[in-house]
């Protein structure tokens, strides 16, 4: 059976699979949700013996019926290749209660590589099937990882260009230096004096900008995102929930049918939206536990209903989940005001207008398959320094967050018998200091690099070759705007005059 895409603001009209991907954000400014969740054809057991690139592709053609087998196999041997470090692509390790799913062996050791490797490869499989004649511009705000995983997935894929903005002073060292020495023709990084809100409400401005379009159209270029707004980057996320319980399965960790929980640090709200979706596909999950830092507008919107921007931004140890305005919420908002366009646009209006909305009681009974809560920046580091002196095992900042969040969960609920799969977003040597910090004040007169083999003798294991390629790689992008120059920065790299 077909499945058709609308956007979260306009149910009547329906794009392909491929026309979403390549779109990346709706015209009318919502999100591409497909028309109906997908069950999987095969069982538990049947996947249970299945590689990482079998079940990727037992899950996407459920998604994306417009690719055919021969298409979507090529996407899916292109991205889970060599560039990940263990040929498992998303191994679990098991630690004393809980089961960390770490998603931090591709090429740039953050979880975002599971779904950045394969775009590229989705996007000009669905620029040659929508017979599109433009080059794709990727215009993409990051809070850290999205840009460099972005980069690294599109840089010198001929008919693309790639433009990142991040915050400044709002990502971690390494995470600035992953993304300032790209290499590739294609590739521009933009630092913008602001914060992660800020550069995705630009990147949006500019999605929605009529006439910027018709310049772009003009030059013979044409926007799409490679943030989690856009369907080509959620559902390969849906694709690890399934391996992971068919994994523990296969271990027998768990038996066939038994639920288990899942945990997943939130920031944009993209990865835990992946795994409600994996739950809708049939597997066995029970509480969706969304896991925020001490900004937690994700906390308080499962506790009481209502949506409120309005606060401090916060500055913190898990950069990547410093958030305020969680766009993938868009498409369960949608969902649980039972598909109703004009209620999900009347609320993304107040979003805009006023920094709140809240939802209905009828719609805050739809959230029952969900559980919220936060973790503080004292409470992080003492999870990650706590975890690593019981089990030998080194946590990073986001991953510690969640860690910390379902051990609330258990508190609050007494439910201590499901057990516990928490997705590990980000390998600890992207957050070295902090890390590091959390374990023993000492490290902290380091310098990044010291403190980088420094934990690689704590944890026992080798420092990625990642952080390796950047020691001494040469800074290759220096551009800094204010959020207002955004747009400038855009045509002069595009040459549109």
């Amino acid at each position: 059976m077909e499945l058709l895409y609308n956007s979260t603001r306009n149910k009547d009209e329906k794009v392909t699979a491929s026309w979403a991907i390549l779109q990346g954000l709706a015209p009318d400014g919502g999100l591409y949700v497909p028309g109906f969740l997908p069950k999987l054809d095969r069982t538990m057991a049947e996947l249970a013996g299945m590689s990482y690139q079998e079940t990727a592709y037992e899950v996407m053609k459920c998604f994306l019926t417009d690719f055919t087998e021969e298409e979507l196999k090529g996407c899916i041997a292109r991205a889970y290749d060599q560039k990940f470090d263990t040929e498992e692509i998303a191994p679990i390790q098991k630690t004393e209660d809980a089961y960390y799913l770490e998603l931090f062996h591709g090429a740039t050791i953050a979880f975002k590589d599971m779904a950045l490797s394969i775009l590229p490869h989705l996007m000009t499989t669905a620029a040659k099937k929508n017979h599109a004649d433009h080059e794709i511009v990727i215009l993409t705000a990051t809070s850290g990882d999205t840009g460099k995983a972005a980069l690294a997935g599109f840089a010198d894929v001929p008919g693309t260009k790639i433009i990142v903005f991040y915050p400044k002073d709002g990502v971690s060292p390494i995470q600035e230096k992953q993304m300032v020495t790209q290499k590739g023709a294609n590739t521009f990084v933009v630092g913008i004096r602001g914060n992660f809100d800020d550069a995705q409400t630009g990147v949006k401005k500019m999605f929605g900008d009529e006439e910027l379009a018709k310049e772009l159209a003009k030059a013979g270029y044409q926007f799409s995102s490679a943030n989690s707004i856009n369907i080509g980057r959620l559902v390969p996320q849906v694709v690890y929930y399934v391996y992971a319980y068919a994994k523990l399965l296969e271990k027998g960790e768990i038996s066939d049918g038994e639920k288990i929980n899942v945990v997943v640090p939130t920031g944009n709200f993209g990865n835990i939206l992946a795994a409600y979706y994996a739950k809708h596909m049939g597997v066995p999950i029970g509480k969706l536990i969304c896991a925020s830092n001490e900004n937690k507008v994700l906390y308080d919107f499962f506790r009481t209903g209502a949506y409120d921007r309005n606060r401090e931004f916060l500055l913190t140890s898990s950069p990547s989940m410093d958030i305020l305005i969680s766009s993938n919420l868009e498409r369960l908002i949608y969902k649980t005001a039972g598909e109703d366009a004009k209620k999900d646009t009347d609320l993304m209006a107040a979003l805009g207008e006023k920094g709140r909305y809240e939802i209905t009681e009828e719609m805050k009974g739809q959230l029952a398959d969900f559980y919220g809560n936060y973790a503080s920046e004292e409470e992080t580091a003492q999870e990650i320094a706590d975890v690593y002196r019981k089990s030998g095992y080194v946590l990073d900042t986001h991953t510690a967050v969640a860690s910390a969040v379902s051990k609330k969960y258990r508190a609050e609920t007494g439910d201590c018998q499901t057990k516990t799969l928490i997705a590990s977003t980000a390998s600890p040597y992207k957050f070295t200091r902090s890390v590091m910090n959390a374990i023993d004040e000492k490290y902290d007169a380091m310098g990044d690099f010291e403190l980088v083999d420094e934990l690689s003798k704590l944890a026992g294991t080798k420092v990625p070759q990642a952080i390796e390629e950047i020691r001494t790689a040469p800074v290759l992008h220096k551009t800094v705007v204010d959020v207002c120059d955004m747009k400038a920065a855009v045509k002069q790299f595009l040459n549109i005059r």
